[in-house]
């Protein structure tokens, strides 16, 4: 590490795209957590050997960068479903996205670098990398992806056991524990016993959470379609029947096997984002046929409500969530509020590139608890909406599970949608509530209100699934104080490391 420390800076400037871009290994779906062992103790080095602050910050902006151009390459993957339009994009996006993401990595280093050489370094830089990954999910209506909390999420019992933390200091606060281990080779040997032992407490942590009493289930089975239609069929009039039959028939498949394995439980079904071809808000034969797919297979005719993926029409589009009653009506909808920029909206902000036609879809109003007769209270998450931390219901009218609907067929089989799911699973953790996840494709999956996946559909394959809804914990310290919690132990571990820097002056 020292050779890095006395690189030129160009080569400094390489080294640190080099390192950032083996960091993302170690993100979703590869988990290839010793490459950090490297990569942070690289950027400390890189750290102490510019010469001031500006110099550590250009050298964090191309640690970000190349990060962010690894870990978000599957971007290119959604332009090229519409090459003839946006083939200009392509070389652009990526990079683009990867440089804006990278500034709140290169404020974090220019800060730490005002920190001593040593352990108030590193400190500074975990607290400050967390105050930036917090400003990331808020500046430009916000892009936290990739939080390096993240990485503990193996698939299975492993994966279980390190994210138990979340509950209380969420992603952001595992974000911070992830950089504290990393940069233990840098410190010397007394650090190795003390990260030895904060990774047996983290370990230990996670035991106890997982030992704990299991919630009484409420009696629903919720039937998940996955109806694996590519994108490049979805709105296309020329199949959009078939692509409505398809689920139709999955409502219908899946009512009837929840009712074979326990007829005991209540059925209810649930469709991806936008899976119906129609507009449920004014196609009452469409809502009836709905309606009738749930309930011809039930123990109990007439008792089967269904949630289901739809675009509405007022003055401007939006992306919906119906709930349709077993006669066919509409009881309630939700809104996507959080929208993707040049996705789903244009965005003020950037003027002068027209992506969206006509503004795009219009946001909703925010989290909210939907309440149907004889189900447990639900909190509707619209596919982007699930990587926001703390941000996901309505904490006044806390819900009893989360449902999360999304269409990750724009990204193809690519790293993007596990990245997603792992980002979805964390929230179940963290609000210590269910969450079922219904994709059209990539990938529809359940958990259990401590992170735990009870079942899966893998990407690309047409089926449904009924899983038995497990019950709701009581509202974790997270899901009570909320970003207050990351954003002290921000605060707390800067204050820390720049605390040494006064106190040896003085």
């Amino acid at each position: 590490m020292l050779r890095i420390a006395t690189l030129s800076s160009k080569r400094a400037d390489l080294a640190a795209a080099l390192l950032g871009a083996l960091s993302a290994a170690a993100l979703p779906p590869v988990h290839a957590l010793p490459v950090l062992l490297v990569t942070v103790p690289g950027l400390l080095a890189l750290i102490d050997g510019a010469g001031r602050a500006r110099a550590a910050a250009r050298r964090g902006l191309w640690f970000g960068f190349g990060c962010h151009l690894v870990g978000l390459y599957w971007i290119t993957e959604a332009i090229l479903f519409e090459a003839d339009r946006f083939w200009w994009l392509v070389p652009l996006a990526v990079p683009a996205v990867s440089l804006v993401l990278a500034v709140f990595i290169a404020v974090p280093c220019g800060l730490a670098w005002l920190a001593p050489p040593g352990w108030p370094r590193l400190v500074t830089l975990a607290g400050a990398w967390v105050l930036g990954d917090l400003a990331r999910q808020f500046v430009a209506t916000g892009f936290p992806w990739n939080l390096w909390g993240s990485m503990w999420e193996f698939p299975g019992g492993l994966g279980d056991l390190f994210i138990q933390p979340a509950a209380w200091v969420s992603i952001h606060g595992l974000t911070a524990a992830t950089l504290l281990v990393a940069g233990v080779p840098a410190l010397g040997r007394r650090a190795w016993a003390a990260a030895a032992a904060g990774l047996v407490a983290w370990i230990g942590i996670g035991a106890w959470r997982l030992s704990g009493p299991e919630p009484l289930p409420p009696g629903v089975a919720v039937v998940l379609a996955q109806g694996n239609i590519a994108q490049s069929m979805k709105w296309d009039r020329a199949t959009a029947m078939a692509t409505f039959r398809r689920y139709l028939d999955l409502s219908a498949q899946g009512v009837a096997e929840a009712v074979a394995a326990d007829p005991g439980l209540r059925p209810l079904v649930v469709w991806p984002e936008t899976a119906s071809p129609f507009l449920l808000g004014q196609d009452q034969p469409a809502r009836q046929a709905v309606a009738t797919a749930a309930n011809q297979a039930d123990a109990e005719p007439g008792s089967v409500w269904s949630l289901v993926g739809s675009v509405r029409f007022d003055d401007r589009p939006e992306n919906s969530l119906f709930a349709i009653s077993p006669a066919g009506d509409i009881a309630a909808v939700y809104d996507k509020w959080h929208l993707v920029p040049f996705g789903e909206y244009q965005p003020g902000w950037l003027p002068g590139i027209q992506i969206i036609p006509g503004g795009g879809f219009r946001a909703g109003p925010g989290p909210a608890t939907l309440v149907l007769p004889g189900l447990p209270p639900v909190g509707p998450i619209i596919c982007y909406e699930a990587i926001f931390p703390g941000q996901v219901i309505d904490e006044r009218a806390r819900p009893a599970w989360m449902v999360n609907v999304t269409n990750d067929a724009w990204f193809g089989n690519s790293s993007g949608p596990r990245q997603h799911l792992a980002a979805a699973r964390m929230r179940a953790v963290e609000e210590g509530l269910p969450l079922l996840r219904a994709a059209n494709t990539g990938i529809t999956a359940a958990f259990d209100a401590k992170g735990r996946e009870l079942r899966r559909l893998e990407m690309g394959t047409e089926g449904v699934m009924a899983v038995r809804l497990p019950g709701a914990l009581p509202a974790t310290l997270f899901g009570r104080v909320g970003l207050a919690i990351p954003a002290g132990i921000g605060v707390l571990l800067v204050a820390l490391g720049l605390g040494q820097r006064l106190r040896r002056r003085g």
